[in-house]
C-alpha cells in the first residue's frame, strides 16, 4: 500500500501520497524562495497556499487522497514559480504593480465570453459599464463587430499567473473578495468581479439581466455554429467522397455522359494525351492535395464548431497552410511548363464550290462514330466538344462542327477550317497538317465524316475542325439523324424563338430564307 501523509494547507487538512508530497514540497519551497525577500511576499505566499487549498478541495483524488496528478493539475492552474513577476517594487508600491498588465478574457466574470469582465479587471472598472456600452453600440453594428474581434483575439486567463497580469496590483484584493463571494454564488452563474469594490444593487440587477441575455445569445450562437459545422463536415466529406469515387475508382454514376452530359471519369487518362506522360502522376497527386487538403480543413473546423473543443492546433494549421501553398506553387510550375505547348494557335481553311447548286441539298454521314472502336470518351457539353480515346492505337477521334450560313451568290460553298495549338505558330501549322478529315459530294448529297482523327501517339493540341456550309436563299436542307448531331447553328423555330445548339431540335428539314435558316414549314417555304 502506498504511503500517505497528512498535511495542513491554509488551515485545511489533506491526505497526500508520498510522490505527490515530494512534488508539492519542492513547489512550495520554490515559491518561498521566490517571494520570501519581496515586499509583501509573505502575504503572497499565504494567498498562493489558500489557492492551493481551494484547488485541492475541488480536485480530490481517489478516496480523498491527493495524488501526483492533482498536484500537477494545481501547478498548471496557478503557474510555475518562474512565471511570477517579482521585480523589486519601490517603497509603498502595491504587490505585483510591475506595470506588466495584460488584457485577458475573465473566466471569473463572464456572461458570454468574459470580454467585458476582462476589460473591467484590466481597467479596475465595473464591467456593467462595458456591457451597456457594447449593447448600445451593437444596435449600430459596431459593438458586435468589436466584441467578436476581442473575443477572438483575447486569450482567456486560465492560470493564476495570467489572472495576476490581468488584475495587476489589485490581484491580492481580488482573490480575497472572490473567496468572500464563493459561498453566495449560484452554480453556473458569472462570479462577482473582484476588480471593483461594493457593487450596487442596480449593478447586480443589470448583471443578472445581461447574464440571462448572454445565456440566450450563447445558446443561439451554439445552434448557429452547430448548423455551420454540420454543413462544413458534410460538404468536405461529400466532396472528398466524390473526388475519390470519380478519379480513383472511376465510378461513373452521376458523372457519366449518359446521365449528366459530363464525363469526368476518364479525365486522368486523357491527361496522358495532353501533357508529358511522366508529369501525369505528379499532376494528379498535387491536384489531389490541393483539393482534398482544404476539404479536410473544412471537416476539422466543422467538428470543432459542433463539439466546441479547444486544441493546440496552431502549428498543424500553419504546416497545412504551408504545404497547401507549396503544392499549389509546384502544380502551377508543372502546368505552366506543359501549357507552353498551347502558347500559339494556327488555322487553315480550304474551300470547295459545288458545280451545280441543287434546290434541295442532302447532308449524310459517311464514317460514323458508332463504327469506331474506342474505350474512353471525354465530353465538354457547353462547347459540344467530344473526344474518343483508342488506347490500343493511341489515337484520338474528335467530333467536328457543322454550321450553315447564307451564301452571297447562287453557289453552294463548303469551307473546312482546321485549328490547332503549339509552342510556336509553325509548330501549330505542322500539327494541323496531321489532322485527317474527309468529306465528298455526290450529286445533291454532301457526305461528311462524323469525326476527324489525330495522328497516333501525338498529344492533343486543342484540335478543332469546323465545317461551314454556305447555301443560297431558298435552298432546302435535309439532314439525316447522325449529321444532326454535328449541327451547331443559331436558327429559328415556328414561334420565332432561337435555338443555340443541335441538341434542342429534332428537325431534319430546313430552308434558307432572307432572315436566316428556318424550319422547313409551309410558312418558311413562302419565302422562297
Amino acid at each position: 500500500m502506498d504511503k500517505t501523509i497528512n498535511i495542513n494547507i491554509a488551515g485545511t487538512l489533506f491526505q497526500i501520497d508520498d510522490e505527490a508530497f515530494r512534488l508539492l514540497r519542492d513547489y512550495l519551497q520554490a515559491i518561498n524562495t521566490r517571494f520570501s525577500k519581496v515586499q509583501g511576499g509573505h502575504e503572497t505566499i499565504e494567498d498562493i497556499e489558500a489557492r492551493i487549498a481551494e484547488i485541492f478541495q475541488s480536485q480530490r483524488g481517489l478516496a480523498g487522497v491527493i495524488t501526483k496528478e492533482n498536484v500537477e493539475a494545481m501547478i498548471s492552474i496557478i503557474g510555475k514559480p518562474e512565471d511570477f513577476d517579482h521585480s523589486e517594487p519601490e517603497a509603498g508600491a502595491p504587490i505585483y504593480a510591475s506595470g506588466k498588465k495584460r488584457m485577458y478574457r475573465n473566466p471569473d466574470d463572464y456572461i458570454i465570453s468574459g470580454v467585458c469582465g476582462g476589460l473591467g479587471a484590466y481597467l479596475n472598472t465595473d464591467p456593467v459599464l462595458f456591457r451597456i456600452l457594447f449593447l448600445l453600440s451593437a444596435m449600430f453594428g459596431i459593438g458586435l463587430f468589436v466584441y467578436i474581434v476581442l473575443w477572438i483575439s483575447l486569450p482567456k486567463a486560465r492560470t493564476d499567473s495570467q489572472r495576476r497580469e490581468m488584475y495587476g496590483g489589485s490581484y491580492h484584493e481580488a482573490r480575497t473578495q472572490s473567496r468572500q463571494y464563493d459561498n453566495t454564488q449560484i452554480t453556473g452563474s458569472p462570479m462577482y468581479s473582484p476588480g471593483y469594490n461594493n457593487p450596487s444593487r442596480i449593478g447586480n440587477a443589470i448583471n443578472e439581466v445581461f447574464s440571462a441575455i448572454g445565456r440566450v445569445c450563447y445558446i443561439i450562437l451554439r445552434i448557429f455554429l452547430i448548423i455551420i459545422g454540420i454543413t462544413l463536415v458534410l460538404t468536405g466529406f461529400l466532396f472528398i467522397l466524390s473526388f475519390v469515387m470519380v478519379f480513383v475508382f472511376k465510378y461513373p454514376g452521376a458523372f457519366s455522359i449518359d446521365s449528366a452530359g459530363v464525363n469526368l471519369v476518364y479525365f486522368p487518362d486523357f491527361l496522358n494525351y495532353i501533357v508529358n506522360p511522366s508529369a501525369v502522376p505528379w499532376i494528379m497527386l498535387l491536384t489531389s492535395v490541393v483539393i482534398i487538403l482544404p476539404m479536410l480543413a473544412l471537416i476539422y473546423w466543422g467538428v470543432k464548431m459542433i463539439f466546441w473543443f479547444h486544441a493546440r492546433d496552431g502549428i498543424f494549421s500553419l504546416a497545412g497552410l504551408v504545404l497547401w501553398v507549396m503544392t499549389i506553387a509546384a502544380l502551377t510550375i508543372i502546368l505552366f511548363n506543359e501549357g507552353i505547348s498551347f502558347a500559339q494557335t494556327a488555322k487553315i481553311s480550304t474551300e470547295t464550290v459545288l458545280p451545280n447548286s441543287p434546290d434541295t441539298l442532302y447532308i449524310m454521314t459517311d464514317h460514323k462514330v458508332s463504327d469506331l472502336k474506342f474505350e474512353k470518351e471525354i465530353s465538354i457539353p457547353h462547347d459540344e466538344y467530344t473526344v474518343y480515346i483508342n488506347e490500343d492505337k493511341k489515337e484520338l477521334y474528335i467530333r467536328p462542327y457543322l454550321s450553315v450560313n447564307s451564301s452571297y451568290n447562287k453557289e453552294i460553298k463548303i469551307a473546312v477550317r482546321k485549328r490547332s495549338a503549339g509552342r510556336t505558330e509553325f509548330d501549330a501549322m505542322k500539327k494541323i497538317e496531321g489532322l485527317q478529315y474527309n468529306y465528298s459530294v455526290k450529286g445533291d448529297t454532301l457526305l461528311i465524316d462524323e469525326y476527324f482523327t489525330s495522328p497516333a501517339g501525338r498529344k492533343w493540341s486543342a484540335d478543332n475542325i469546323a465545317i461551314n456550309l454556305y447555301i443560297p436563299e431558298g435552298t432546302i436542307l435535309k439532314l439525316d439523324k447522325d449529321s444532326r448531331f454535328l449541327f451547331h447553328n443559331r436558327f429559328r423555330n415556328e414561334s420565332d424563338d432561337y435555338f443555340e445548339s443541335r441538341w434542342e431540335s429534332g428537325n431534319s428539314s430546313w430552308v434558307m430564307t432572307d432572315e436566316g435558316l428556318e424550319v422547313a414549314t409551309k410558312k418558311a417555304l413562302k419565302h422562297k
